[in-house]
């Protein structure tokens, strides 16, 4: 199900560091900024809580957002998120504005599917070992995704599943696909947990044990 993302904003004409830790401080808010579609980058401050809590939700980050300033909405995407090096705090986000026909890059989750049954994992004591938990895409607004699943159903033992094995909803592309091989990288791979042995090579030692007993 869909879900709206609403931000308000407040407009921030004060700069540097100084303005930014006085508006964290005494306002409880984050200096932003919206930049792109051809129009002048404007400074923003929001609430810090607002922003912290919105950003407990996995879809946040593969949504089109709406923020809110002056009385205009524009839409936009979450672009980079700062954050304080030891606190729980954080200190800068930078959105994008989006035109809905102009293509944004934008980084999905990716969600397993039917890994409880997957024979590799449920019958034969598989692992699925995730290589990558989101992928860029590129896509117009209105085909963005929430998340891109990937079906382990068939996936067998010591197979291993590229970018390019994604199926993908019409209208979204991975771009590191348009490059040469090497950049299609592993997503998930399925294997025995180390230090398990598979039926076969339990077989194997003890036909080579048998073997020495019989040369003695």
């Amino acid at each position: 199900m869909s879900q709206d993302f609403v931000i308000e904003a407040f407009p921030r004409d004060d700069k540097g560091r100084g303005a930014s830790r006085r508006l964290r401080r005494e306002e409880r808010k984050i200096p932003a900024i919206i930049y792109g579609a051809g129009k002048e980058a404007t400074p923003i401050s929001i609430w810090h809580n607002e922003l912290k809590k919105a950003l407990e939700n996995e879809a946040f980050f593969s949504h089109i957002l709406t923020i809110e300033l002056n009385g205009k909405k524009e839409s936009v995407i979450m672009k980079d998120l700062q954050r304080h090096p030891y606190k729980l705090l954080l200190t800068h986000a930078d959105f994008q504005r989006v035109e809905k026909d102009q293509e944004i890059f934008v980084h999905v989750p990716l969600h397993l599917v039917n890994e409880d049954a997957a024979p590799a994992i449920k019958t034969f004591g598989g692992v699925a070992f995730r290589l990558m938990t989101e992928v860029e895409v590129a896509c117009l607004p209105q085909n963005l995704p929430e998340f891109i699943e990937i079906d382990m159903i068939d996936v067998e033992m010591d197979q291993i599943v590229h970018m390019s094995d994604l199926k993908l909803p019409k209208g979204v592309r991975i771009p590191a696909l348009q490059h040469d091989a090497e950049h299609d990288q592993a997503v998930v791979s399925v294997s025995k947990p180390k230090g398990v042995k598979t039926d076969e090579a339990e077989d194997e030692a003890e036909s080579g044990e048998g073997e020495g007993e019989d040369k003695e």
